[in-house]
């Protein structure tokens, strides 16, 4: 067993939740590519279908759906010198970040199957690359602080830096890399602008996966390590998963994230669509419009736990989820009704920008608070079942992250072809009719959606009572194992 964790002070406890949130920026590079930028690339400059490019993307998810769990209950029984997670987290720098490379590079002249195959095969890739580092680094949170409001804090470090990464990478492609060229007029339909930009986000995963796990070194002593266990067969693996799984908590938040999951990657998916297309929006107006996401993160991250604090974690979800809901597609609710300014008004951006810091971190503060609830689903399942799974119950969670760029996308593409949108298309020449039901398809798929999400939710039953009630369960028991063996210390953060 470990030793006990030191009290950190008011600096050290920043600098770990700074090391633990920054390994984020790798996924946030990740996700924002795949959720805003893949479909665009694929269907509208290299020419491949809509929904075969959505089809591919949602299929890798059948992989991930065996990948995920077993990578998370791989660390959580991992014993090494290096702990539970870092040996995997290491292992992650170069090939997450080289697939990331190869998958906005297909091979040129390639027919629709073969990239179709090429699109796949990168897919896969890059997510089990990614699932290898992400997992057990977002795995090391509960482990880090047991605290019920401080975990939300952790969470919000976690999710503010996905952003930063993410859109970091977003304001750099249309402000810098997607320019407009003699051949290429509208700077996000330019190919080599993506070939830059694959580069630089390679870089960036690369330094942030090395420099977090490098960063949460020092931490290894003091976390929890699995007892010895012999070799077990397979079957009995599925069985201690699904029973993780299957704790009521953590099949709620699975559900809940899942349906909400699809409900944000139809939105990722189609904004580009919008902002290309619907507002025609120039490269640089889009980069400025994501600007505004920093206000956002840095908004969420401040309130999350505010609200944790003063509502509890499930009434705080709900009441922000209900909100975002109402206002997220208000832009677009607007325009149809005739009350938005038209696409060459010196309003447009303004406005767009006001409505968007709004509504962005009204959409990042339930994930945050949910990750954090799924945190305390380990002490909860613990106590039931005698183990320890935050690796299996963070590897649900980041399946739910790829289902956004996954059934989200496959949505997202379903839309396009519902509406007809065409292939091939420039910006002031889709017939208006086309865009209209592409707004008020949305509008009413995020509704639904939406709403399905927030009433899953409300099955949650880990209040901030019974997790303290877990915990004292929990000392309570390993007091009386060191009673009975004083060699044995209690592991973990306090």
């Amino acid at each position: 067993m470990a030793s006990v964790h030191p009290v950190q002070s008011a600096r050290s406890q920043f600098l770990t939740k700074l090391f633990y949130g920054s390994g984020s920026l790798a996924f946030g590079v990740k996700d924002n590519g795949f959720n805003v930028l893949l479909l665009l690339y694929y269907n509208q400059v290299l020419g491949l279908p809509a929904s075969w490019a959505g089809s591919a993307l949602a299929l890798a998810l059948v992989v991930d759906s065996v990948v995920d769990p077993l990578i998370g209950y791989a660390s959580d029984n991992t014993r090494s010198r290096w702990g539970r997670r870092h040996p995997y987290m290491y292992a992650a720098a170069i090939p997450a970040s080289l697939s990331y490379l190869l998958l906005w590079m297909p091979p040129a002249h390639l027919g629709n199957l073969s990239l179709l195959a090429y699109l796949f095969v990168t897919t896969v890739l890059v997510r089990s690359f990614i699932t290898v580092y992400e997992i057990p680094s977002a795995a090391l949170g509960p482990e880090l602080n047991r605290d019920y409001d401080e975990r939300t804090s952790y969470m919000s470090f976690r999710y503010l830096f996905g952003w930063v990464g993410g859109v970091t990478m977003y304001v750099l492609a249309f402000a810098v890399f997607l320019r407009p060229d003699a051949t290429h007029p509208v700077g996000q339909l330019n190919p080599h602008g993506y070939h830059t930009y694959a580069i630089a986000a390679a870089i960036v995963m690369f330094v942030s996966i090395l420099s977090s796990s490098i960063g949460t070194h020092s931490a290894i002593p003091y976390l929890k390590t699995p007892p010895a266990r012999p070799r077990i067969p397979f079957g009995q693996v599925a069985r201690e998963i699904g029973g993780v799984l299957g704790n009521k908590s953590a099949a709620v938040l699975l559900g809940f994230g899942i349906v909400s999951g699809v409900s944000a990657g139809v939105t990722f998916a189609l904004q580009a669509y919008f902002s290309t297309f619907f507002w025609q929006l120039p490269a640089q107006n889009i980069a400025v419009l994501g600007l505004g996401s920093y206000v956002s993160a840095f908004g969420a991250m401040v309130a999350a736990p505010r609200l944790s604090k003063r509502l509890g974690k499930k009434r705080a979800l709900i009441t922000v989820a209900i909100i975002s809901a109402i206002l997220g597609p208000s832009t677009l609710i607007l325009r149809l009704l005739g009350f938005f300014p038209e696409n060459n008004s010196a309003f447009l951006v303004p406005l767009m920008l006001v409505m968007g810091i709004v509504t962005v971190g009204l959409s990042i503060v339930p994930p945050i608070l949910a990750a954090s609830m799924m945190s305390d689903v380990v002490e909860d399942n613990q106590v039931k079942s005698g183990r320890r799974s935050e690796g299996v119950l963070f590897a649900a969670n980041a399946f739910l992250l790829k289902c956004v760029s996954g059934l989200g996308l496959l949505a997202g593409s379903f839309v396009l072809s519902m509406v007809h949108f065409p292939q091939g298309a420039k910006p002031g020449h889709v017939a208006p009719e086309v865009l209209s039901r592409l707004a008020l398809v949305d509008i009413c798929a995020l509704a639904v959606l939406n709403a399905i999400a927030i009433a899953l939710v409300a099955g949650y039953t880990i209040t901030r009572a019974k997790h303290a009630a877990n915990l004292e369960t929990l000392d309570a028991t390993a007091a009386e194992l060191v009673t009975q063996d004083p060699r044995l210390h209690v592991a973990g953060p306090h």
